[in-house]
């Protein structure tokens, strides 16, 4: 039988301290049994600065629920315009958000130690070019 997994404060500060060392300044914890698992469960460890660019999911909704610290999460329309920014926070809420299949969307961390689960169907599969939107400018 095996060990029930705990997401403790022990997890959380180890996940976010090789955030911290990462040249990306995030780290995944890969909550599922096995990659061929059909959906994709993670804890995200993100450090102020990391750089998530604008992107969309064609094929899944996101499901973010905060743990710890804060993100803004801003969505955009197909023209790279701003179309909604609001701030994520485990100490005061909103404490998640579900983003729909193929709306474009950015994180921004704004505390140090922030980790959050992310949550979306299917097996993981990188994105392609057409689903990361590049700004002119």
């Amino acid at each position: 039988m095996e060990n029930v997994l705990k997401i403790d404060s022990e997890l959380l500060d180890n996940l976010s301290s090789l955030a911290k060392k990462s040249d990306r300044l995030r780290q995944n914890y890969d909550l599922r049994t096995n990659p061929e698992v059909a959906s994709q469960r993670m804890l995200n460890a993100l450090e102020p600065g990391t750089i998530i660019p604008i992107h969309r999911h064609q094929n899944t909704t996101e499901v973010i629920v905060m743990i710890r610290g804060s993100i803004r999460q801003d969505t955009y329309r197909d023209d790279g315009s701003l179309w909604e920014s609001f701030v994520i926070s485990a100490e005061q809420g909103p404490y998640g958000f579900s983003i729909p299949a193929g709306v474009w969307h950015s994180v921004e961390c704004l505390e140090e130690n922030t980790v959050y689960i992310e949550c979306k169907d299917g097996k993981y599969t990188p994105l392609e070019k057409c689903d990361i939107m590049e700004l002119d400018g």
